[in-house]
């Protein structure tokens, strides 16, 4: 029977959006830490969409789409 490498495994993708009245990686980064607290094992974020809400013509919130995987337990 061949071995399992660490390689080996199901990963799940789940797509969330973080918010930062600051910047973009903060928007990204607080979506990535509040996964993380529901999440195990996460393994790839990945930017999927950056865009801002505009509030009377100036950015009120930059917005961050995430693409997140995490590992199924075994």
């Amino acid at each position: 029977m061949a071995k399992k490498s660490k390689a080996d495994g199901i990963y799940k993708i789940v797509e969330i959006i973080g918010t930062s009245k600051v910047s973009w990686e903060d928007a990204a980064a607080k979506a990535v830490e509040t996964a993380s607290k529901t999440l195990r094992d996460l393994r790839v974020a990945e930017i999927v969409k950056l865009d801002m809400k505009v509030t009377d013509g100036k950015v009120a919130a930059y917005r961050a789409r995430v693409s997140l995987s995490f590992k199924y337990d075994s």
